[in-house]
């Protein structure tokens, strides 16, 4: 096999995200980590691929180091970039700036997605527990009442102990949700289409369907991404599946769940919810879920903040080090895949 012409020159690599993604990920110590592995072209950083500046880097670049609010890779700018061979993304999904072009050209593309689905699960498996002993419910008791109810007089309804948690989608979160929850006294079921009996069993989690996950499960946790098929896939007939004082936690997309049917089954009092989304993704401000004393809403913080771009931009570093050597991605992101990615 021919060596890699990028075997061990380093390759030139241009950063393209937003200035806000760029703040945010790019310390002085990052971008001192990926000019060990790449020729990095210093910033301002590409938001944009139209100017004379962007041509430039563009008609250098090998690779592309791709963030947040990175504009579309469309024919336009591949044009321009006769060099790239390579997209890698410190984030998650790559279809914001992923045109069809990019894989009719073959650009090999890596993501950190694996490494932002740590987090989402950690606050997935999180909830599950504090929703189990039912404590943010019991936290605000206490603090209204100034004393605590007597320990022997809770119900037999609130524990984590043989709770059966529904997973909607083994994606990268929910199988990371399935293996932090395996040290737990906690049944696990899995919905999804593209996971047979085998496969499932070899996760340690029993198979069902998609409303057999809701009526069986005490809480589910939604992980599903967002795709045509799976819009509003959650309605009215999985919430009423739900046994009362359920929960349901969604970490994904807002729009997979029906928020209509879900405000109407939160405000009647019958199941709880953790929403980390919602749709729309900020609610209105009169929307009742806001003041609903079983519904808990988080501003989408469950993915990587603060310390845990760290993570992401080690992965994309070790990325490029990988490629630059000739061997291949870690995380690839393959083009017969896309459809079917958050």
């Amino acid at each position: 096999m021919p060596t890699p012409p990028h075997a061990f020159d380093r390759p030139s690599a241009a950063l393209a995200m937003s200035s806000g993604a760029a703040e945010a990920l790019l310390g002085p110590d990052v971008l001192a980590a990926f000019a060990g592995v790449c020729a990095l072209q210093p910033p301002p950083v590409l938001d944009d691929f139209s100017g004379e500046r962007a041509r430039q880097v563009l008609g250098r670049a090998e690779v592309l180091i791709t963030g947040w609010g990175c504009p579309p890779l469309d024919e336009a700018a591949l044009a321009a970039a006769p060099r790239l061979r390579a997209v890698v993304h410190t984030a998650g999904s790559v279809r914001g700036h992923l045109t069809p072009a990019c894989w009719e050209r073959g650009i090999e593309v890596s993501s950190a997605a694996a490494a932002n689905a740590l987090p989402v699960a950690e606050y997935t498996v999180a909830m599950i527990l504090l929703s189990g002993k039912h404590v943010l419910e019991r936290a605000r008791a206490f603090q209204a009442a100034r004393d605590r109810a007597d320990p022997l007089s809770t119900p037999r309804s609130i524990g984590n102990y043989r709770r059966t948690v529904g997973i909607l989608s083994a994606s990268h979160v929910g199988r990371r949700v399935v293996e932090l929850l395996r040290p737990y006294d906690i049944e696990v079921l899995l919905h999804d289409p593209y996971v047979d009996e085998a496969e499932a069993a070899a996760l340690g989690v029993r198979a069902v369907g998609l409303d057999e996950l809701f009526r069986l499960s005490d809480i589910v946790s939604v992980h599903t991404p967002l795709l045509p098929a799976t819009h509003g896939l959650v309605g009215r007939r999985q919430l009423a599946a739900l046994r009362p004082d359920g929960v349901l936690i969604n970490t994904a997309r807002g729009a997979v769940v029906d928020q209509d049917a879900l405000t109407e089954a939160v405000v009647a009092g019958r199941i709880r919810v953790v929403l980390d989304v919602t749709e729309p993704e900020v609610l209105p401000p009169g929307h009742p879920l806001w003041d609903c004393a079983n519904a808990l809403l988080t501003p989408h913080l469950a993915g990587s903040q603060g310390n845990e771009w760290r993570r992401l931009t080690d992965v994309a570093v070790s990325e490029v080090a990988r490629w630059a050597a000739g061997a291949g991605f870690a995380h690839p992101v393959r083009a017969d895949r896309v459809a079917f990615l958050a």
